[in-house]
C-alpha cells in the first residue's frame, strides 16, 4: 500500500513538473472512414436524421473531424426540426462561406482545412439570430468542454479498466478532455454489459483532446505507456480479458509512426511488448456512469500506477 501511494505521489508531482518548453506540435490531418470522406471531401450530404448529433444536446464544443479545429459550442446549437445539426452561430473565424455550385446556396467549410460542413441560410426566422448553419453529423466530433479557437489533438488509448487511465490522462496538462469508451469492435453501440462479454471485439478505451501548445501526442502516448504494464496480454493487472487488452488507436499516419517508434525503443530496452498499434475507429462513449468515476467516489485507481520507463 505504502509503494502505490509512493506512486501517485510520484506521477502527480511529474505531471506538476511537466511544463517544459518545446516545439508546438504541429497536427496532422486525421484519416477519415469512406462516408466520412464522402461528405467532408467529396462535399455530399448525409440522410436527413441518421447523424449522431442531430439530437445530441450535451454541453461542449463540437470540432471539425478532419482536423480538429473548434468550429461550433453547444450553446448556439437549436433544433430546428430538418434532420441536421442546427447552429445559429459559428466560433469567430473558424467557418468559411462560399457559393455552392448550383449558385443559389452558401457552403460552409473549416477554415483551418478546408473540409466540407453543409450550408448556412438566413432569413427563416428560427432564433434571434436568424441564421442557421446545417452541419452534417459526419463532419464532427464532439468534445465535452467548452473549447476556445483554434486546433485540438486527439488520441485514444487502451489499457485496462479505463477508469485508470482517465483518471491520470485528465491530470495531464494540455489535457481539455478525457472521456471513457469503447473501440475496436465489431458491435454498433454497445452497452458496458455487452463489451464485458468478450464477445463484441470493443476495448476498453479513453478518448483524449488535448492543446497542442501546452502538450503534444508524444508525450501523452508516453505517460500512456508508463502507467499501465505494455508487456502484460489480454488482459490489465488483475482485469482478464480481451476488452481489457494494451492498444494504441492512431488517429493519423503521424500518430502511426510516433508509437511505433516508441514501442520499438521499449523493445530495445528489453522490454516484451503486448501493446497493439491500430488505426482508429469508431469511437462510443461510455454510460455516464462511467465519466470521471475516480473523481466522483474518491477512490484510486486499482490496477494503474506509474513506472518511469523513458
Amino acid at each position: 500500500m505504502i509503494k502505490r501511494i509512493t506512486n501517485y505521489l510520484i506521477i502527480s508531482i511529474l505531471l506538476i513538473m511537466s511544463t517544459e518548453s518545446y516545439s508546438q506540435e504541429k497536427l496532422s490531418f486525421n484519416i477519415l472512414s469512406k462516408s466520412e470522406s464522402a461528405v467532408i471531401d467529396k462535399k455530399g450530404t448525409e440522410r436527413p436524421f441518421t447523424g449522431k448529433y442531430n439530437d445530441h444536446r450535451e454541453n461542449g464544443t463540437y470540432i471539425c473531424k478532419k482536423c480538429g479545429a473548434a468550429l461550433y459550442h453547444s450553446s448556439d446549437k437549436f433544433d430546428s426540426g430538418c434532420g441536421w445539426p442546427s447552429f445559429d452561430d459559428e466560433i469567430k473565424g473558424a467557418v468559411n462561406r462560399s457559393r455552392d455550385a448550383d449558385g443559389i446556396r452558401t457552403e460552409i467549410t473549416c477554415s483551418a482545412c478546408g473540409a466540407h460542413l453543409g450550408h448556412v441560410f438566413s432569413g427563416e426566422g428560427l432564433t434571434p439570430k436568424n441564421l442557421r448553419h446545417c452541419v452534417n453529423s459526419l463532419s464532427l466530433d464532439f468534445v465535452p468542454a467548452s473549447l476556445e479557437s483554434g486546433r485540438y489533438g486527439t488520441a485514444i488509448f487502451a489499457g485496462g479498466c479505463f477508469w485508470g487511465v482517465e483518471y491520470f490522462m485528465q491530470k495531464a496538462p494540455g489535457v481539455v478532455s478525457a472521456v471513457s469508451g469503447y473501440t475496436g469492435g465489431h458491435v454498433k453501440n454497445p452497452s458496458y454489459r455487452e463489451v464485458c462479454t468478450g464477445n463484441t471485439g470493443h476495448a476498453e478505451a479513453v478518448r483524449i483532446v488535448y492543446d497542442p501548445e501546452k502538450t503534444s501526442y508524444e508525450k501523452l502516448l508516453r505517460l500512456f505507456l508508463e502507467i499501465h504494464d505494455p508487456t502484460q496480454a489480454g488482459g490489465q493487472g488483475p482485469d482478464i480479458g480481451n476488452q481489457y487488452r494494451s492498444e494504441i488507436f492512431y488517429m493519423n499516419e503521424e500518430q502511426k509512426k510516433i508509437a511505433e517508434r516508441n514501442l520499438k525503443a521499449l523493445a530495445d530496452r528489453g522490454y516484451k511488448i503486448a501493446t497493439a498499434v491500430s488505426r482508429a475507429d469508431e469511437f462510443y462513449d461510455a454510460e455516464k456512469y462511467h465519466q470521471d468515476y475516480y473523481f466522483l467516489n474518491g477512490k484510486l485507481p486499482y490496477c494503474h500506477s506509474y513506472t518511469k520507463r523513458f
